[in-house]
């Protein structure tokens, strides 16, 4: 048999080659739960470098063209290269870290790190004497060695390319041999920084997690770094396609075409509502400005909060802000160093989520966990009155009622409701001592404090309450009566996240029913399917280590609840109330409880309520930090309420401004 034009067949083979390459799955969408899009996806472009048969001097300066088109547009590459110039300094966290380095690329102990720069501009063969065009070179060499590139295989030199660059690349294609311009997925938060704690973000898979994922991933890809991004990875990450790459041996690409369609990620559907959101955060934002400006008539030097909006009935998040925030678009593509340490240097700590990750001493928004348990175990009735002297003395210790330290007069004859009123210390100081500590536990874990909720986020703080078993593993030291005095208060070493306090809120607002925290909503499939729910938290559970909650089942007595919902509700609506001039005029009956914890030399703000008083729905707690006083947050709630409840909120701001009512750890 006759191979006709056998010949120019061989020739064609030798010149050229196939390379299959992939195709990158949307990631699927973060959405509220009216289907708003937080976080999707937009088409980008992603500049990759293959290898070719340049020589060593003609890639050099191939490389330095690509990063002035790159510079010229405004576009930032890969740079990991370890030592900057101009001083000449290494970038590397540790001396461990850079005699590793050093003896990795064979270079003395010993070297400066100009010296290192040298040697690794002999090393690439860069005869450029320009240092600061040299190392540019350099760091794109660099990405090379380190991971490694071929004629079928590519590295990524900038994501999130330009539409200039883009033109530019493909415009003067042979001017930049190897080079290819790849159509792919970009992450894109619509609506900025909202919910950004929430949501979290995505960033370049590091070799830890692709050593781990090799099967799923390659080095290229993005994934989930935080917030709902990283707990979410599996279901958002979609399934890549390939596709086919015909290109010469030179680098030239000739043709490609789609072998196998990438098929999108599932989408995350939250609970939140995107209008409450974004009215929460600028609650939040609002209150701690006018604590820090003194709109209240007293300044304090706030500058950070959270806030938590729940359903009382179901523990769907319909809300969740911290603050200092930020925003998950300066993460596409890779951080610049002036962003990252703009973040990480602050002191506030904008990347934490205060709502969930950190706890805080609670202060009298804690006394109703005290009141139910008095009542609970018997020690006191909703009947009883204890005599408020404004002075507590017993076990040679002395503690005075807040109305003692402001008015130097007790509160006189009080039951547990009007205790919740005037926010008495010196009632809880009482009961307290009568029930102990093991009882003032036992409802304190059954209201989810001290535990984590188990919360779709991670990091979540389990926080800490005040018990035998703490103090023992924490101090060392036995428990006294008077640490009981402290804890009853909600002082001592008592600290809970604004979730924690929220579920419990919720609980005595539904008449101390179980409710389980959660901010999914459903997951949606790209064919239309709904994910089981059974299924995906079960898989949140392995890779957040919930636990199954095992504490005690407990049935709360209604008329207990009522008694103290009846004292948060004088809180609100009634004179004398500690956050009476807060909600006076607002259309909702409420029920709240104010609280300003002592922390070091700092008092934080806390604010818990619902709403409404009748038939409650939702549950808000505000916290700041160095907020001052308790009813200073209030304000915040009542701006979130209106919201929720649809009245117009600038009517509400003009109407109802808040007066001062002073507060001493109450």
């Amino acid at each position: 048999m006759q191979i006709i034009h056998g010949k120019e067949y061989r020739e064609q083979s030798n010149n050229r080659l196939t390379r299959e390459s992939t195709l990158e799955a949307a990631r699927g969408s973060i959405l509220d739960s009216s289907g708003n899009e937080i976080a999707g996806t937009s088409m980008g472009f992603r500049l990759e470098l293959y290898k070719t048969k340049l020589e060593t001097e003609e890639l050099n300066n191939t490389i330095l063209k690509i990063i002035q088109v790159l510079e010229s547009n405004g576009d930032s590459y890969v740079d990991s290269f370890p030592i900057t110039i101009n001083p000449y300094a290494f970038n590397l966290s540790s001396e461990e870290k850079i005699a590793k380095w050093k003896k990795d690329n064979k270079i003395d102990e010993n070297a400066t790190p100009e010296q290192c720069f040298n040697a690794m501009k002999e090393k690439y063969k860069i005869t450029n004497e320009n240092p600061e065009e040299a190392r540019k070179i350099m760091a794109i060499r660099y990405e090379i060695t380190q991971k490694g590139y071929s004629s079928t295989k590519a590295i990524t030199i900038c994501d999130n390319l330009s539409r200039q660059s883009t033109l530019v690349f493909n415009e003067r294609s042979a001017e930049f041999l190897g080079v290819n311009v790849v159509v792919e997925p970009v992450r894109n938060y619509g609506y900025g920084n909202l919910a950004a704690h929430i949501i979290g973000n995505i960033g370049k898979i590091s070799e830890k997690e692709l050593e781990t994922r090799e099967d799923n991933y390659d080095m290229n890809d993005n994934i989930g770094k935080n917030g709902i991004e990283y707990v979410f990875e599996d279901y958002l990450k979609g399934q890549d396609g390939t596709k086919q790459l015909d290109m010469s041996v030179d680098g030239t690409v000739n043709e490609e075409y789609v072998t196998k369609e990438a098929v999108k990620g599932s989408d995350v559907v939250l609970t939140i509502d995107a209008n409450l959101q974004k009215v929460t955060e600028e609650a939040l934002v609002n209150t701690i400005t006018k604590i820090r400006e003194g709109g209240f008539s007293e300044q304090y030097d706030a500058n950070a909060g959270a806030a938590v909006v729940m359903d009382v009935k179901t523990g769907n998040i319909l809300a969740m802000a911290s603050y200092p925030t930020f925003n998950p678009q300066d993460f596409v593509g890779g951080i610049s160093t002036d962003k990252w340490n703009e973040y990480n240097n602050n002191p506030y700590n904008p990347l934490r989520n205060k709502a969930v990750q950190d706890a805080y001493s609670p202060g009298s928004i804690f006394k109703m966990i005290p009141a139910i348990a008095g009542l609970e175990s018997g020690v006191v009735t909703t009947k009883d009155k204890i005599n408020d002297t404004g002075v507590y003395r017993k076990y040679n210790i002395e503690k005075r009622c807040w109305y003692w330290t402001d008015y130097h007069r007790g509160h006189g004859w009080l039951n547990v409701t009007d205790a919740i009123k005037h926010s008495c210390n010196y009632f809880f100081y009482e009961i307290g001592d009568r029930m102990g500590i093991d009882t003032l536990e036992k409802y304190a874990r059954y209201f989810g404090l001290g535990e984590k909720t188990g919360i779709e986020i991670p990091n979540e703080t389990s926080g800490i309450l005040a018990c035998k078993t703490t103090k023992q593993e924490r101090e060392n030291e036995q428990w006294y009566p008077g640490d009981t005095l402290n804890a009853v208060i909600g002082q001592g070493s008592n600290q809970f996240s604004p979730l924690q306090m929220t579920k419990y809120i919720s609980m005595l607002a539904n008449g101390g029913k179980k409710i389980d925290p959660t901010i999914i909503k459903t997951i949606i499939r790209a064919d239309g399917s709904e994910v089981p729910r059974d299924e995906y938290e079960a898989k949140v559970a392995q890779i957040l280590g919930v636990k199954e909650d095992q504490t005690e089942e407990l049935t709360i007595n209604q008329a207990n609840i009522d008694a103290i919902l009846e004292g948060m509700r004088s809180v609100t609506s009634e004179t004398g109330g500690t956050a009476y001039n807060i909600f006076k005029n607002f259309n909702i009956e409420v029920g709240g409880k104010t609280g300003s914890a002592e922390a070091g030399n700092k008092v934080n703000a806390w604010f818990a309520g619902f709403a409404p008083f009748d038939d409650p729905e939702i549950a808000v707690v505000v916290f700041i930090e160095n907020g001052g006083h308790g009813n200073y947050s209030g304000e915040a709630v009542r701006d979130i309420m209106a919201q929720y409840f649809g009245m117009n909120t600038t009517g509400v701001q003009e109407d109802m401004a808040a007066e001062t009512y002073t507060e001493s750890f109450r």
